[in-house]
């Protein structure tokens, strides 16, 4: 692919970007992305599509876009998703239409999925900025899944395995951020930092799907 110059040099905006958020179960990728949202972060958020029910507080639409089993297995038949995972007997997964619409009209594209649906993106979209988010400790993980009390002890000792396994797969990605407990802002304005970096490359990544 034939690299292009930064069209900032000719007094345009930078090209979007697609970037991917990832990390262990409870690691606090919401928490994150809430915050960013809070900030007022000029990003386009894809809302993922869940077949899970809906936890409180959560909104339709918004945290991501509930559906039943059958209707997710009907877009997985249908090629409707860029990626798409069973994750603890429950589908996730991104619908393309969203990435595509936000790209063409040139804004920036924030996934949040865990390691495997990440490397798949990846394979999928290689200039994609890829970020893992990751926990101070395992000891700080184990609290965090404790604190929001929805995994009884034998599933949050099962998740931490997991975890040690996809803390190794971080040296697949670009980035990675710490998300410590009580510094929220520190993590979302790192994540700001990477993606500013990233649009004044003097050959910017060119994203497609």
């Amino acid at each position: 692919m034939t690299r292009s110059l930064n069209p900032l040099l000719e007094g345009k905006p930078a090209a979007p970007l697609l970037v991917v958020i990832s990390g262990p179960s409870g690691v606090g990728k919401d928490s994150v992305l809430m915050r960013m949202r809070e900030l007022g972060f000029p990003f386009h958020f894809v809302v993922t599509a869940n077949s899970r029910p809906k936890r409180p507080g959560e909104i339709d639409g918004f945290d991501y876009h509930f559906v039943s089993s059958e209707r997710f297995e009907a877009m997985i038949r249908d090629d409707e998703l860029l990626e798409w995972a069973d994750v603890y007997g429950q589908y996730k997964g991104i619908p393309k239409f969203e990435v595509r619409q936000a790209i063409a009209s040139g804004r920036d594209v924030i996934l949040r999925i865990n390691v495997d649906g990440a490397a798949t993106v990846k394979r999928i979209a290689p200039e994609a900025v890829f970020i893992f988010l990751a926990p101070a400790s395992l000891d700080e993980l184990r609290l965090r899944l404790t604190m929001r009390r929805t995994e009884s002890s034998d599933e949050i000792e099962s998740r931490l395995a997991v975890a040690a396994h996809e803390l190794e797969q971080a040296r697949h990605f670009d980035y990675v951020v710490i998300n410590e407990e009580s510094r929220l802002d520190e993590a979302a304005g790192q994540i700001r930092a990477i993606i500013t970096a990233e649009k004044l490359r003097v050959f910017p990544r060119q994203v497609q799907l």
